[in-house]
């Protein structure tokens, strides 16, 4: 089914007239226009709320700061290496 053409428009917009009056018509335009616009904006204000969120979150989020000869990287220890540091401490 496709879009109608243009005896069927002029058939829809004389229904239209007929049901709301032709003073109503342009006061529904109007109103359905400033909700679109509303709506438009409520998204943009919640896609704006959560880029800051998650713009905080990664502020909040501790960043260790490496030192002059130290790696990004977790130093490896082994079990030999753990067990004599335990038997050191004992």
């Amino acid at each position: 089914m496709g879009l109608p053409g243009g005896w069927e428009l002029i058939l829809i917009v004389l229904v239209l007239v007929l049901l709301f009056g032709a003073t109503k018509l342009p006061q529904m335009a109007r109103s359905l226009g400033q909700s679109a616009r509303v709506f438009k904006a409520e998204a943009r204000g919640m896609k704006a709320d959560e880029e800051a969120a998650k713009k905080e979150k990664s502020e909040r989020e501790p960043k260790p700061e490496l030192t002059a000869g130290e790696s990004s990287a977790p130093p490896v220890t082994s079990a030999v290496d753990e067990k004599q540091r335990n038997d050191s401490k004992n």
